[in-house]
Protein backbone atom coordinates (compact mmCIF):
# COMPACT_ATOMS: atom_id res chain seq x y z
CA UNK A 1 0.00 0.00 0.00
CA UNK A 2 1.35 3.43 -0.93
CA UNK A 3 1.59 5.75 2.05
CA UNK A 4 2.25 9.13 0.47
CA UNK A 5 6.01 9.06 1.07
CA UNK A 6 7.87 9.92 -2.12
CA UNK A 7 11.51 9.06 -2.96
CA UNK A 8 12.77 12.55 -2.06
CA UNK A 9 11.19 12.35 1.40
CA UNK A 10 12.55 8.86 1.95
CA UNK A 11 16.05 9.96 0.94
CA UNK A 12 15.90 12.94 3.28
CA UNK A 13 14.83 10.68 6.14
CA UNK A 14 17.65 8.23 5.45
CA UNK A 15 20.10 11.13 5.49
CA UNK A 16 18.71 12.44 8.80
CA UNK A 17 19.34 9.02 10.28
CA UNK A 18 22.84 8.64 8.80
CA UNK A 19 24.59 8.92 12.22
CA UNK A 20 22.77 5.74 13.34
CA UNK A 21 23.98 3.74 10.33
CA UNK A 22 27.36 2.04 10.00
CA UNK A 23 30.39 4.21 9.40
CA UNK A 24 32.20 3.58 6.14
CA UNK A 25 35.18 5.27 4.51
CA UNK A 26 35.00 3.24 1.30
CA UNK A 27 33.90 5.39 -1.62
CA UNK A 28 33.38 4.14 -5.15
CA UNK A 29 34.09 5.89 -8.43
CA UNK A 30 30.42 6.31 -9.38
CA UNK A 31 31.01 5.15 -12.95
CA UNK A 32 27.91 4.91 -15.10
CA UNK A 33 27.45 1.89 -17.36
CA UNK A 34 24.93 1.36 -20.13
CA UNK A 35 24.68 -2.40 -19.48
CA UNK A 36 24.92 -4.24 -16.19
CA UNK A 37 26.69 -7.22 -17.78
CA UNK A 38 29.53 -4.90 -18.83
CA UNK A 39 30.63 -4.30 -15.23
CA UNK A 40 30.69 -7.80 -13.75
CA UNK A 41 33.97 -9.24 -15.10
CA UNK A 42 36.04 -8.54 -11.92
CA UNK A 43 33.54 -10.22 -9.59
CA UNK A 44 33.03 -13.85 -8.60
CA UNK A 45 29.89 -13.42 -6.48
CA UNK A 46 27.01 -11.06 -7.27
CA UNK A 47 24.63 -10.22 -4.41
CA UNK A 48 21.26 -8.78 -5.44
CA UNK A 49 18.81 -6.78 -3.43
CA UNK A 50 15.27 -7.85 -4.31
CA UNK A 51 12.81 -4.94 -4.21
CA UNK A 52 13.71 -2.36 -6.84
CA UNK A 53 16.29 -4.64 -8.49
CA UNK A 54 14.64 -8.00 -9.20
CA UNK A 55 11.03 -7.09 -8.51
CA UNK A 56 8.67 -4.27 -7.60
CA UNK A 57 6.17 -5.67 -5.13
CA UNK A 58 4.87 -8.90 -6.64
CA UNK A 59 5.96 -8.04 -10.18
CA UNK A 60 9.27 -9.12 -11.73
CA UNK A 61 11.33 -6.42 -13.41
CA UNK A 62 11.64 -7.07 -17.14
CA UNK A 63 14.91 -8.77 -18.03
CA UNK A 64 16.03 -9.50 -14.47
CA UNK A 65 15.57 -13.29 -14.69
CA UNK A 66 17.40 -13.34 -18.01
CA UNK A 67 20.33 -11.46 -16.43
CA UNK A 68 20.57 -14.05 -13.64
CA UNK A 69 20.63 -16.79 -16.27
CA UNK A 70 23.36 -14.97 -18.20
CA UNK A 71 25.49 -14.64 -15.07
CA UNK A 72 25.17 -18.36 -14.38
CA UNK A 73 26.24 -19.11 -17.95
CA UNK A 74 29.34 -16.97 -17.35
CA UNK A 75 30.21 -19.01 -14.25
CA UNK A 76 29.32 -16.30 -11.74
CA UNK A 77 27.87 -17.17 -8.34
CA UNK A 78 24.66 -15.28 -7.52
CA UNK A 79 22.65 -14.72 -4.34
CA UNK A 80 19.78 -12.61 -3.07
CA UNK A 81 20.42 -10.49 0.04
CA UNK A 82 17.09 -8.97 0.97
CA UNK A 83 15.62 -7.07 3.91
CA UNK A 84 12.30 -8.85 3.35
CA UNK A 85 11.72 -10.22 6.87
CA UNK A 86 7.93 -10.56 6.92
CA UNK A 87 7.80 -13.82 4.97
CA UNK A 88 9.12 -17.33 5.75
CA UNK A 89 11.83 -18.68 3.45
CA UNK A 90 9.40 -21.10 1.78
CA UNK A 91 7.18 -18.16 0.77
CA UNK A 92 10.17 -16.29 -0.63
CA UNK A 93 11.27 -19.29 -2.68
CA UNK A 94 7.77 -19.74 -4.09
CA UNK A 95 7.65 -16.07 -5.03
CA UNK A 96 10.99 -16.15 -6.87
CA UNK A 97 9.96 -19.27 -8.77
CA UNK A 98 6.63 -17.67 -9.71
CA UNK A 99 8.44 -14.55 -10.95
CA UNK A 100 10.73 -16.63 -13.16
CA UNK A 101 13.90 -16.81 -11.06
CA UNK A 102 15.74 -20.08 -10.43
CA UNK A 103 17.41 -19.26 -7.10
CA UNK A 104 18.07 -22.20 -4.80
CA UNK A 105 17.31 -22.18 -1.08
CA UNK A 106 21.02 -21.70 -0.31
CA UNK A 107 21.23 -18.66 -2.61
CA UNK A 108 18.61 -16.59 -0.77
CA UNK A 109 19.54 -14.71 2.41
CA UNK A 110 17.03 -12.49 4.15
CA UNK A 111 17.09 -10.28 7.20
CA UNK A 112 14.57 -12.73 8.68
CA UNK A 113 17.34 -15.35 8.56
CA UNK A 114 19.74 -12.91 10.23
CA UNK A 115 17.14 -12.08 12.89
CA UNK A 116 16.53 -15.73 13.70
CA UNK A 117 20.27 -16.37 13.98
CA UNK A 118 20.75 -13.39 16.27
CA UNK A 119 17.77 -14.13 18.51
CA UNK A 120 18.96 -17.74 18.88
CA UNK A 121 21.88 -16.30 20.86
CA UNK A 122 19.51 -14.61 23.31
CA UNK A 123 17.99 -16.10 26.47
CA UNK A 124 14.56 -17.64 25.95
CA UNK A 125 11.96 -14.85 26.05
CA UNK A 126 8.32 -14.19 25.34
CA UNK A 127 8.60 -11.95 22.28
CA UNK A 128 6.08 -9.45 20.97
CA UNK A 129 6.18 -9.37 17.17
CA UNK A 130 5.37 -6.54 14.76
CA UNK A 131 3.74 -8.55 11.99
CA UNK A 132 0.42 -8.65 10.20
CA UNK A 133 -1.67 -11.32 12.00
CA UNK A 134 -2.63 -12.71 8.58
CA UNK A 135 1.01 -13.56 7.84
CA UNK A 136 2.55 -16.92 8.74
CA UNK A 137 4.93 -16.57 11.70
CA UNK A 138 6.47 -19.97 10.82
CA UNK A 139 9.87 -20.23 12.56
CA UNK A 140 9.18 -17.13 14.66
CA UNK A 141 6.31 -18.87 16.42
CA UNK A 142 8.76 -21.41 17.81
CA UNK A 143 10.61 -18.65 19.63
CA UNK A 144 7.65 -18.08 21.94
CA UNK A 145 6.01 -15.11 20.26
CA UNK A 146 2.77 -13.15 20.23
CA UNK A 147 1.74 -10.84 17.39
CA UNK A 148 1.25 -7.28 18.61
CA UNK A 149 -2.18 -5.81 17.95
CA UNK A 150 -4.35 -3.44 19.99
CA UNK A 151 -4.30 -4.99 23.47
CA UNK A 152 -2.07 -2.85 25.76
CA UNK A 153 -1.64 -5.77 28.18
CA UNK A 154 0.31 -7.76 25.58
CA UNK A 155 2.86 -4.96 25.21
CA UNK A 156 3.41 -5.02 28.97
CA UNK A 157 3.59 -8.81 29.28
CA UNK A 158 6.16 -9.60 26.60
CA UNK A 159 9.87 -9.66 27.42
CA UNK A 160 11.22 -8.25 24.17
CA UNK A 161 10.16 -7.09 20.73
CA UNK A 162 10.84 -8.28 17.17
CA UNK A 163 10.02 -5.74 14.43
CA UNK A 164 9.51 -8.02 11.43
CA UNK A 165 6.80 -6.66 9.11
CA UNK A 166 4.96 -3.32 9.07
CA UNK A 167 1.98 -4.28 6.91
CA UNK A 168 -1.09 -3.37 8.97
CA UNK A 169 0.90 -1.54 11.64
CA UNK A 170 -0.86 1.58 12.91
CA UNK A 171 -0.01 4.79 14.75
CA UNK A 172 -2.05 3.49 17.69
CA UNK A 173 0.08 0.35 17.92
CA UNK A 174 3.24 2.41 17.55
CA UNK A 175 2.16 4.53 20.51
CA UNK A 176 1.48 1.41 22.58
CA UNK A 177 4.97 0.14 21.75
CA UNK A 178 6.66 3.45 22.55
CA UNK A 179 4.75 3.92 25.80
CA UNK A 180 5.51 0.41 27.00
CA UNK A 181 9.22 0.61 26.19
CA UNK A 182 9.59 4.07 27.71
CA UNK A 183 8.12 2.71 30.93
CA UNK A 184 9.99 -0.60 30.87
CA UNK A 185 12.93 -0.90 28.42
CA UNK A 186 13.43 -4.38 26.95
CA UNK A 187 15.43 -5.81 24.03
CA UNK A 188 14.32 -4.77 20.53
CA UNK A 189 15.51 -6.52 17.37
CA UNK A 190 14.65 -5.19 13.92
CA UNK A 191 14.31 -7.76 11.16
CA UNK A 192 13.97 -5.16 8.39
CA UNK A 193 15.92 -1.90 8.73
CA UNK A 194 14.46 -0.46 5.49
CA UNK A 195 12.51 2.77 5.87
CA UNK A 196 10.55 2.16 2.65
CA UNK A 197 10.15 -0.44 -0.09
CA UNK A 198 9.03 0.00 -3.71
CA UNK A 199 5.61 -1.49 -4.47
CA UNK A 200 3.43 -1.35 -7.55
CA UNK A 201 1.52 1.69 -6.21
CA UNK A 202 4.36 3.58 -4.50
CA UNK A 203 6.58 3.28 -1.45
CA UNK A 204 5.47 1.35 1.62
CA UNK A 205 6.69 2.10 5.15
CA UNK A 206 8.82 -0.70 6.54
CA UNK A 207 9.87 -1.73 10.08
CA UNK A 208 12.98 0.47 10.00
CA UNK A 209 10.75 3.52 9.72
CA UNK A 210 8.98 2.62 12.93
CA UNK A 211 12.17 1.49 14.67
CA UNK A 212 13.68 4.93 14.21
CA UNK A 213 10.46 6.55 15.39
CA UNK A 214 10.80 4.37 18.47
CA UNK A 215 14.39 5.52 19.04
CA UNK A 216 13.37 9.16 18.54
CA UNK A 217 10.54 8.83 21.07
CA UNK A 218 12.23 6.73 23.76
CA UNK A 219 15.98 6.56 23.25
CA UNK A 220 15.75 2.78 23.71
CA UNK A 221 18.58 1.01 21.82
CA UNK A 222 17.66 -1.46 19.09
CA UNK A 223 19.64 -4.07 17.18
CA UNK A 224 19.24 -4.03 13.38
CA UNK A 225 19.76 -7.38 11.67
CA UNK A 226 19.52 -6.43 7.99
CA UNK A 227 21.24 -4.12 5.51
CA UNK A 228 23.23 -1.93 5.95
CA UNK A 229 24.26 -3.61 9.22
CA UNK A 230 26.78 -6.49 9.28
CA UNK A 231 24.66 -9.48 10.41
CA UNK A 232 23.09 -10.25 7.04
CA UNK A 233 26.33 -9.82 5.06
CA UNK A 234 28.21 -12.11 7.45
CA UNK A 235 25.45 -14.68 6.94
CA UNK A 236 25.65 -14.39 3.14
CA UNK A 237 29.42 -14.94 3.12
CA UNK A 238 29.49 -17.71 5.72
CA UNK A 239 28.87 -20.39 3.06
CA UNK A 240 31.42 -18.84 0.70
CA UNK A 241 34.28 -18.14 3.08
CA UNK A 242 36.89 -18.68 0.34
CA UNK A 243 35.68 -15.70 -1.74
CA UNK A 244 37.66 -12.48 -1.35
CA UNK A 245 35.20 -9.70 -0.35
CA UNK A 246 36.86 -7.49 -2.96
CA UNK A 247 35.53 -9.88 -5.62
CA UNK A 248 31.94 -9.54 -4.39
CA UNK A 249 29.51 -7.06 -5.98
CA UNK A 250 26.47 -5.84 -4.00
CA UNK A 251 23.70 -4.63 -6.33
CA UNK A 252 20.86 -2.51 -4.94
CA UNK A 253 18.61 0.48 -5.38
CA UNK A 254 19.09 2.22 -2.02
CA UNK A 255 22.17 4.22 -1.08
CA UNK A 256 21.80 3.95 2.69
CA UNK A 257 21.13 0.19 2.83
CA UNK A 258 22.48 -1.69 -0.19
CA UNK A 259 25.37 0.58 -1.16
CA UNK A 260 26.47 1.64 2.32
CA UNK A 261 26.03 -1.91 3.60
CA UNK A 262 27.98 -3.48 0.77
CA UNK A 263 30.79 -0.96 1.09
CA UNK A 264 31.14 -1.43 4.86
CA UNK A 265 31.40 -5.19 4.23
CA UNK A 266 34.32 -4.59 1.83
CA UNK A 267 32.34 -5.33 -1.36
CA UNK A 268 32.17 -3.40 -4.60
CA UNK A 269 28.74 -1.86 -5.17
CA UNK A 270 26.38 -1.14 -8.05
CA UNK A 271 23.45 1.27 -7.73
CA UNK A 272 20.33 0.48 -9.78
CA UNK A 273 18.30 3.62 -10.52
CA UNK A 274 15.42 2.63 -12.81
CA UNK A 275 12.82 1.10 -10.49
CA UNK A 276 13.47 1.64 -6.80
CA UNK A 277 14.00 4.19 -4.08
CA UNK A 278 15.66 6.84 -6.28
CA UNK A 279 13.14 6.69 -9.10
CA UNK A 280 12.55 10.18 -10.51
CA UNK A 281 15.33 11.82 -8.48
CA UNK A 282 18.58 13.44 -9.62
CA UNK A 283 20.83 10.47 -8.85
CA UNK A 284 24.03 12.51 -8.93
CA UNK A 285 22.61 14.99 -6.43
CA UNK A 286 21.41 12.14 -4.21
CA UNK A 287 24.88 10.59 -4.20
CA UNK A 288 26.60 13.90 -3.45
CA UNK A 289 24.13 14.76 -0.70
CA UNK A 290 24.46 11.39 0.96
CA UNK A 291 28.22 11.08 0.68
CA UNK A 292 27.69 7.43 -0.32
CA UNK A 293 29.19 6.73 -3.74
CA UNK A 294 28.78 3.36 -5.47
CA UNK A 295 31.45 1.87 -7.70
CA UNK A 296 28.97 1.51 -10.56
CA UNK A 297 25.65 3.08 -11.58
CA UNK A 298 23.23 1.28 -13.91
CA UNK A 299 19.62 1.83 -14.78
CA UNK A 300 18.67 -1.84 -14.41
CA UNK A 301 20.27 -5.24 -14.30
Amino acid sequence: MSVGIDPAQALAQYQRLRPRLPACDNHGAGEEAARFLDIIAPYDLILFDAYGVLNVGETAIDGAAETIAALRAMGKAVSVVSNSAAYPKAHMMERYARLGFDFTHDEVFTSRDALLDRVAEEPRRHWGVMLNPDKDMAEIAALGATVLADNPKVYEQVEGFLLVGADGWTDARQLLLETSLARHPRPVFVGNPDLVAPREDGLSLEPGWFAHRLIDATGVPVHFCGKPFPDIFELALARRSTIDPARVLMVGDTLHTDILGGAQAGFATALVTGHGSLLGLDVGAAIRGSGITPDHIVREI
